[in-house]
């Protein structure tokens, strides 16, 4: 089973013992809902890696003792540094600059002891390189992550998708965020309808003022895109950004454009101790681009819109993905027909909800000049004419009244998921899901991955998500008919009086 590799950068004064740090290193571990068994090696300065403290630990531990010298530490631009440290040893915290030297993430931050400091990293497998940090002061409840620029080194695989797990396999589909029996007839109606016109150039301007209409706002605070990955590679390429920050775990496309378009991008990953809710004073002050997706892929967690609005301000870009919003009965928290939030950029999908993935339709509303930068970095008729009948048809209030019913139904089909997943001892779930899935940690998640797709089910794998590892998955798409086969298989595995195992979420 691949499971996270850790590495524990440590530093350790004279006379520390094996058992204080070793102390020190599974009470940080068990803090942040990490496994000593997941520890690689322990990584330090070259002048204390013989230390008895350290090498005593790393005894106990059963993993070796990676050491670096002052200069190669020195290097490595830590989230806590002192100033005393690095007078005496050139880095800031050798614990944070060893932890991250051969590392993809920061899960940790500094911790100490009387005698002693460690971090956590998790070991990136698919890149040499050494990360770095940024100098952000991490918070409590999320770290501030390394500055990336390249997709193909940034730790987990950012363009991998939950389409991955079913193309061109005959499986139950608990990957993909669409809704089930959707496109409905009528809409499949008006998109052939519009088959009559495609000799024609796209007009968009019907469906532009639809959305308008349905958001209460006026028609140059909208722009209609081929879905809401195209709405981020134009923020990526048309938005000044000096500094960006995406918030994961979530969708990992912003991360990737942003990459692709050539910028520096930092990370503030939020935790499952805290539920994955973010607190707004974990984004630096001086990011001037920051992503959140509300409610989140793949956490499912609905940040309160005042939450969200506490991170606007002069001079910053606060993009939030709300394309499953319409999932959210009431479609409470919702930002998207703000006008007084100062930088604020909503995406909004209609591929989830109506099935139209292969088409290609989502939307922006944002201040007017911001819609004509975004509007100037598309090519000519960038949405076609059918997907612009899609969206026209989907703002009427026909399909209004439809949406919201299908939110009450997945808000019951979800509660039902849950009760079922609570049989399970060994299966944690984020309880605060507010979306159209819900997000799974188990410590044998890739078996049961294995096993669920042995069995005819896919569901998504959690470690291609920043923040999130081989022990989570999420399941999509919660409904009482792809849940109940599967508990019906699980239950004919044992008998009555035993108790449930983690064979199938």
């Amino acid at each position: 089973m691949n499971r996270s590799a850790l590495v524990v950068g440590v530093g350790a004064r004279r006379g520390a013992s094996a058992d204080e740090v070793l102390g020190l290193i599974r009470a940080t571990l068990e803090t942040a809902g990490l496994l000593p068994g997941d520890v690689v090696e322990l990584a330090t300065l070259d002048t204390r890696a013989d230390r008895p403290g350290v090498a005593g630990a790393a005894e106990l531990l059963g993993v070796p003792v990676r050491s670096y010298s002052a200069k190669a530490l020195a290097e490595v631009r830590v989230p806590n540094p002192s100033a005393a440290t690095r007078a005496a040893v050139a880095t800031g915290s050798v614990a944070e600059a060893a932890a991250l030297m051969n590392a993809g993430e920061l899960l940790v931050p500094k911790q100490k002891s009387a005698s002693a400091t460690c971090a956590v990293a998790r070991r990136n497998p698919m890149s040499g390189t050494r990360a770095s940090t940024d100098g952000s002061r991490p918070s409590t409840m999320a770290a501030m992550l390394p500055p990336t620029k390249h997709v193909d080194s940034a730790g987990p695989d950012l363009r991998h998708h939950g389409d991955a797990e079913i193309r061109g396999l005959d499986l139950t589909d608990l990957a993909v965020n669409v809704r089930t029996g959707t496109p409905p007839d009528w809409l499949r109606e008006r998109i052939a309808a519009s088959l009559g016109s495609l000799a024609a150039y796209p007009d968009g301007r019907q469906a532009r003022t639809a959305v308008a209409a349905r958001h209460g706002i006026p028609g140059e605070r909208v722009l209609l895109t081929a879905g809401a990955a195209e709405a981020f590679v134009l923020i990526a390429r048309a938005l000044p950004a000096r500094r960006p920050v995406v918030v994961h775990p979530q969708f990992t496309e912003p991360e990737a454009a942003l990459r692709a378009a050539g910028h520096d991008v930092g990370r503030v990953v939020l935790r499952p101790e805290d539920g994955f809710r973010l607190d707004p004073a974990a984004v630096p002050e001086d990011a001037d681009l920051v992503v959140v997706g509300n409610p989140t892929n793949p956490t499912s967690v609905l940040h309160p819109a005042a939450v969200l609005e506490r991170l606007a301000r002069p001079g910053r870009t606060l993009v939030v993905d709300e394309a499953f919003m319409d999932v959210v009965p009431g479609e409470r928290e919702a930002l998207c027909a703000r006008q007084d939030v100062p930088g604020l950029v909503v995406l909004r999908s209609l591929t989830k909800t109506w099935g139209l993935a292969g088409l290609r339709i989502g939307y922006v509303t944002a201040e007017p000049g911001t819609i004509a930068l975004l509007q100037e970095a598309q090519p000519l008729w960038p949405v076609s004419s059918p997907a612009l009948a899609a969206a026209e048809a989907c703002m009427e209030p026909r399909a209004l009244v439809e949406a919201a019913d299908a939110a009450d139904r997945i808000t019951v089909d979800r509660a039902h998921l849950l009760a079922g997943l609570a049989e399970f001892s060994e299966v944690r779930a984020v309880e605060s899901a507010a979306g159209p899935f819900v997000l799974l940690r188990l410590e044998r998640a890739d078996e049961v991955r294995e096993l669920l797709r042995s069995r005819g089910f896919a569901a998504r794998r959690g470690d291609t998500f920043p923040g999130l590892g081989a022990e989570w998955l999420a399941s999509t798409r919660p409904s009482r008919r792809t849940t109940c086969p599967a508990r019906r298989r699980t239950a004919t595995t044992r008998s009555p009086t035993s108790r449930p195992r983690a064979t199938t979420p």
